[in-house]
């Protein structure tokens, strides 16, 4: 019982070893993708700026998802970017990120036609993945809070983009710290699916960016 139990506590202390590291190792290596302050002004021939989905209360956005959106027209506004995709869960007609999000934007004037709608982004990879494929995209400023930045890069790293963070944090959240460690669970997962790289629920039509 001794050496089951001394095996099992290895096995344990590996798993938790490599959890952490795939973890570490997707910060670190995209953090310098991440723009601090004003330094999105540097940046030139952007196709778009990505604005991922969160949760809507009712016909608004959570907190999370206006200060996303907030970050991203301030964004469009400093001339990043002409256009925006407004990325998220649209799966059930009863629930609909995207509509919200673009809706929204439209009431801070950003015109409809510098909007695209991508409906079917049920996940940050499935998001980045339509981004590149149904968009065609390929130099890109993603927008959401920066525990979930280091994610979205390294997504858009591995599916061939040129991608840069911007985050959206000027306030504490309910729940940092319950969404802090599953985002570790969550690099751990889409660390492996970058690896194998399934197509995500629905691909469908091209949008060009370049249109409207």
């Amino acid at each position: 019982m001794k050496k089951v139990l001394k095996n099992g506590i290895i096995i344990i202390i590996v798993i938790v070893i490599i959890v952490l590291g795939i973890n570490l190792y997707v910060r670190i290596s995209t953090n310098n993708q991440i723009i601090k302050n004003n330094e999105y002004t540097e940046l030139s021939d952007v196709d778009c700026i990505i604005i991922l989905g969160a949760g809507v209360w009712g016909d608004k956005p959570s907190p999370m998802l206006e200060d996303r959106l907030l970050e991203g027209i301030k964004l469009y506004q400093n001339n990043v970017s002409n256009k925006i995709i407004m990325s998220g869960d649209h799966g059930r007609k009863e629930y609909d990120e995207v509509n919200i999000m673009k809706d929204y934007a439209i009431q801070k004037g950003i015109p409809s036609e510098n909007i695209f709608m991508d409906h079917a982004g049920f996940s940050t990879y499935e998001s980045i993945y339509r981004a590149r494929d149904i968009f065609e995209v390929k130099k890109v400023v993603i927008v959401t809070q920066k525990y979930h930045l280091y994610r979205a890069l390294y997504i858009a790293n591995q599916l061939g983009l040129e991608a840069y963070g911007v985050g959206a944090d000027p306030r504490q959240y309910v729940g940092a710290t319950y969404r802090e460690i599953r985002e570790i669970i969550a690099r751990d997962k889409d660390f492996i699916k970058c690896i194998f790289k399934p197509k995500p629920t629905y691909l469908g039509d091209t949008i060009s960016i370049s249109g409207n």
